[in-house]
């Protein structure tokens, strides 16, 4: 079979147009397009004949097939100039519109791709095709990665389509462009739509949470979050926002879900605790959760003893003072408070505090809790005896007998006659003058059925029977106890006749000493006969003299003990951060000349602490006037007052004291400097 003549059958479609016959040029052609397919002129003429001949869709046809050839081949502008072609013949052709979209796209003229997708979504409405033009709504959102708002409604469109892949798809890809951008609130209901559109996608979950978090959005969280880490965040972030119960709440679910989390449990624990809500700290709290917290611990004790599980709530305060000795403030504080209204309760801790100081031997802070447990609940005989006893081991006197008179008090309560008698007269002999003390042996008498008490208190003031009685029966006069006895030394002038020797060579007042030495002299010279005295002989002393004698002598003697007294409670106090009692501790301390120096110099330097510059020189001042117990605390304390005074803006009064220091003690610490840039201050004033 001869070749094709391709020019030959050109050659008689031009003849035939230009004799006007149309239908043999196209049957020429069409000869000319089958034979050689590719022949993409010819098929182009091919179809311009065919619009010629009013067979437009023919045409079309042939044009279509060459442009989808050119696009294929990457010829983009011959085809899109196809595309348009068939366009301006049939403007709603919508494969060409979307066709001429698709090249525009490709060759980055998305102005003019938008407009074309436009145009075939307006075509869809105006049909009442609703999801062809939401298919092309997709097309639109999805044409330009930076324009977000049109893929949100791309994504919207695809997701009214019911196409979940796309319509999510765009939406992860647009919110996270926005938090690159730094816009957490859009981003965030960008991932709240796509959570949404599918609550079991886990990917928009947990990025919808996140967003929540960062966006400082904890209620929406919490409506997402899953699982006890991701409500951790949703605690922390409630605890950012200043929302205390939500971060309980939150926490509590966490615990429910975790019974394990000991870290969770203990942090409620303390939280309710701080808040005084014992019975929610109760639900977190066990000995695991307490762990290392020493004040869960003394929760924990609270509650067990208010439990009435004595045991276990002494073992939990002693586990507290265990992990922390400056707890012990707080478990007397927690003592005291429990007992009002459960004394016995309250008890264990003070009991418990009071151990732990015995144990490291500290007497004055054992007294402390016992002392203000008794304050409060001061008809507890249990805590009273420990009081006296701890008293007595630890050389508290002053502190002692105002524990013996409550407890004589208590006893009396009680009706325990005979241990208030005791207790009270122990009290009258060493304060028989005191009506309370007389008040309380009179009323143990008059508890113990005696017929005339006053008759007995007469006869126990007079010394002639036990406690005021001076001559005491030695029953083991001549017997040693000892396994082998030193050589026996002189034997001593009796105890009184030692003190009237002394009192008649002194021609003065008797001494400190036996208070029933004194009392027994005093009624021996009552009932003697009167002698005249001898012209230089002090006249005799009445009974109100002797009294007086006898108070002024143990008073003297008790505001030393006293005093020595309130300031070693003073050391405890501050030691256990009570500083307003060892404020008022020291100042009774300071009273006496003995303590005056260390109790105002601690006063000074505990109001220096306290920025009280006033207050601080007052009583710096107030030691520096007491003799100091060594020379080197004596120029330390002049020291500190002087700097104390420069510092206050008193350069005269500190050059003064720095002077006084020089002269004492020359080259103490940087005196010489101090007192040369002073006294240059001085000039110049």
């Amino acid at each position: 079979m001869p070749p094709f003549d391709r020019e030959g059958a050109l050659k008689s479609a031009d003849k035939a147009l230009k004799q006007g016959r149309i239908d043999v040029a196209i049957a020429e052609y069409v000869k000319v397009v089958e034979a050689q397919p590719r022949d993409w002129n010819s098929a182009n003429a091919l179809g311009d004949l065919y619009v010629r001949a009013n067979q437009l869709d023919i045409g079309l046809t042939q044009y279509t097939r060459i442009a989808d050839h050119l696009a294929t081949e990457g010829f983009y502008p011959k085809a899109a100039a196809l595309f348009k072609k068939i366009i301006k013949l049939k403007p709603e052709d919508e494969y060409s519109l979307l066709q001429l979209a698709d090249l525009a796209t490709k060759q980055g003229t998305l102005a003019d791709a938008k407009k074309l997708l436009q145009t075939v979504a307006e075509l869809r409405n105006k049909r009442g095709d609703k999801k062809g033009a939401a298919e092309i709504s997709v097309r639109l959102g999805t044409l330009d990665p930076e324009d977000l708002d049109a893929r949100l409604r791309a994504a919207k469109a695809a997701a009214d389509m019911g196409d979940k892949a796309t319509a999510l798809r765009e939406l992860r890809d647009v919110a996270a462009r926005l938090e690159k951008k730094d816009k957490a609130a859009e981003a965030l209901e960008v991932w709240q739509a796509a959570f949404d559109i599918d609550q079991s996608d886990e990917e928009a979950r947990a990025r919808l949470l996140a967003a929540c978090v960062a966006a400082g959005a904890p209620d929406r969280a919490r409506q997402v979050a899953r699982g006890a880490a991701e409500l951790k965040q949703i605690a922390q972030a409630y605890e950012k926002a200043g929302k205390a119960d939500a971060v309980l709440e939150v926490l509590g679910e966490v615990a429910a879900l975790d019974p394990s989390d000991l870290d969770v449990r203990a942090g409620l624990a303390l939280a309710y605790v701080s808040r005084g809500d014992l019975a929610r700290a109760r639900a977190y709290l066990s000995a695991e959760t307490a762990g290392d917290h020493p004040s869960l611990w003394l929760t924990l004790a609270e509650i067990e003893l208010l439990g009435g599980r004595t045991d276990e709530g002494r073992a939990a305060v002693v586990q507290a003072l265990k992990l922390d000795r400056d707890q012990a403030q707080n478990a007397v504080a927690a003592g005291c408070r429990l007992a009002e209204s459960n004394s016995e309760a309250g008890y264990q801790f003070i009991d418990a505090v009071a151990d732990a100081a015995l144990a490291e031997g500290d007497y004055a802070a054992a007294a402390v809790g016992l002392h203000e447990f008794t304050i409060r609940v001061p008809s507890h005989l249990v805590a009273l005896m420990r009081l006296v006893e701890i008293c007595v081991d630890g050389g508290l006197e002053s502190t002692m007998y105002e524990a013996q008179a409550q407890l004589a008090d208590a006893y009396l309560a009680s009706g325990r006659g005979l241990e208030a008698r005791i207790i009270s007269e122990d009290l009258v002999a060493r304060e028989p003058w005191n009506r309370a003390n007389l008040d309380r042996f009179r009323r143990a008498l008059v508890m113990l059925g005696e017929s005339d008490p006053d008759a007995i208190t007469a006869d126990r003031l007079s010394g002639d029977s036990p406690f005021l009685a001076t001559d005491k029966l030695d029953l083991n006069e001549g017997v040693s106890f000892d396994p082998a006895p030193p050589p026996a030394p002189p034997k001593a002038a009796p105890a009184a006749e030692a003190a009237a020797k002394k009192k008649k060579e002194k021609g003065a007042e008797p001494p400190a000493g036996s208070i029933e030495l004194d009392l027994a002299d005093a009624l021996a010279a009552l009932e003697a006969p009167p002698t005249p005295p001898p012209p230089t002989a002090p006249p005799p002393r009445s009974l109100d003299q002797v009294f007086r004698g006898l108070r002024d002598e143990a008073g003297r003697q008790s505001s030393e003990e006293g005093a020595a007294e309130q300031y070693q409670l003073a050391l405890t106090y501050q030691e256990m951060g009570m500083i307003e009692d060892a404020f008022k501790a020291l100042e009774l301390a300071s009273q006496s000349p003995r303590q005056r120096f260390d109790a105002a110099s601690m006063l000074g330097r505990l109001y220096l602490d306290r920025k009280d510059t006033v207050h601080a020189i007052e009583w710096l001042e107030r030691a520096a006037e007491a003799p100091s117990p060594t020379p080197d605390a004596g120029r330390s304390l002049l020291y500190d007052l002087a700097q104390t005074l420069e510092g206050a803006g008193e350069s005269a009064r500190a050059l003064a004291v720095f002077v006084e220091l020089e002269s004492e003690s020359g080259g103490f610490k940087d005196v010489a400097g101090r007192i040369d840039r002073l006294s240059k201050v001085q000039a110049r004033g």
